[in-house]
C-alpha cells in the first residue's frame, strides 16, 4: 500500500508541474501579443479568479524581448493535450482579434 501512494504521488507531483509549464507557456504567449495573461484567463474561467497557484503561476513570465517565441499553433497543442479547451477556445478567438487587427493596420 505504501509503494502504491508513492507512486500516485510521484504521478500527481508530475503532473502539477507539466500543468505548471502549461500555464507559464500560455502566460508568456500572452505577454508576447500583448495581452494580459490574467484577464484571458478569467474570460475563459471567470470563477478561477481566487486560485492562487494558476495566479501565481501566471506571474511567471519574462518580457517579451527575453523570451522566446511561441507559436499560435504551439500553444493550441499544448493547452488541448491538458484537456484545457475553455482557455483554449478563448486563445482562438484572441488569436482571430489579434489577426483582425494586424489586417487592419495594413
Amino acid at each position: 500500500m505504501n509503494r502504491a501512494n508513492e507512486i500516485s504521488e510521484k504521478v500527481i507531483n508530475n503532473y502539477q508541474k507539466d500543468e505548471g509549464m502549461m500555464i507559464i507557456i500560455y502566460a508568456q504567449w500572452c505577454v508576447n501579443n500583448g495581452l494580459d495573461p490574467k484577464a484571458v484567463y478569467l474570460k475563459a474561467y471567470p470563477d478561477q479568479g481566487n486560485n492562487e497557484y494558476v495566479m501565481h503561476m501566471l506571474e511567471q513570465t519574462v518580457a517579451k524581448e527575453e523570451a522566446e517565441d511561441i507559436t499560435n499553433e504551439t500553444l493550441l497543442q499544448v493547452l488541448s493535450l491538458f484537456g484545457n479547451e475553455d482557455l483554449a477556445f478563448t486563445v482562438s478567438k484572441e488569436i482571430d482579434a489579434l489577426e483582425a487587427k494586424k489586417n487592419d493596420s495594413k
